[in-house]
């Protein structure tokens, strides 16, 4: 098992999780990993529109995100920005080329790839049923409707919902039901 930095990480530091499937074991490794950046998760998401800043207003609206952090450039494009769910931390920038950063002609929106959608990001929510509604009546394409799904009783049961905002990206909003190991 290697840690985060590539080096294998010494027996001692790895625990072994077992119970929720008898043929999976979860190796997490505790040590060589400094604490994050203050406000930082361990991983957070970009994600990228052909109209950032309408994004950002329509995700506040109908998912109950805050804008941590908007950087607007020339013509009210959007530089940087950090949207917050909770403790999570969603980054959504803006298409287009950039002749100083190469790498930004690559980040498509996926309404401009004619929906082609590499990645769904999923947020736990309290409330799955008035968390749907709320996206519906901000126009969410709601894609699967609230259902529970349920793994059975040695596992947990989440009651979920799939959205699709309005420039294609796919949604999972999910609120535990049962954890039989809380």
């Amino acid at each position: 098992m290697y840690n985060g930095a590539g080096r294998r990480a010494p027996a001692s530091s790895l625990i072994t999780r077992s119970g929720l499937d008898k043929q999976f074991t979860l190796w997490l490794i505790i040590n060589d990993m400094k604490n994050t950046p203050k406000g930082w998760p361990r991983i957070s998401a970009s994600i990228f529109y052909d109209d950032a800043a309408a994004a950002i207003d329509w995700l506040c609206k109908a998912f109950g995100f805050e804008v941590r952090l908007r950087v607007e450039g020339d013509n009210g494009r959007i530089e940087h920005s950090e949207l917050m769910f909770g403790e999570g931390v969603v980054m959504v920038g803006q298409t287009g080329t950039d002749p100083q950063r190469a790498f930004k002609a690559k980040l498509k929106s996926p309404r401009s790839l004619g929906g082609a959608n590499t990645q769904s990001l999923m947020l736990y929510v309290d409330e799955v049923d008035a968390h749907c509604a709320r996206a519906r009546a901000a126009g969410a394409d709601i894609s699967a409707e609230p259902a529970l799904h349920d793994y059975g009783a040695d596992y947990w049961a989440d009651r979920s919902y799939g959205a699709v905002d309005p420039e294609g990206h796919h949604w999972w909003f999910t609120e535990r039901v049962r954890d039989p190991h809380a």
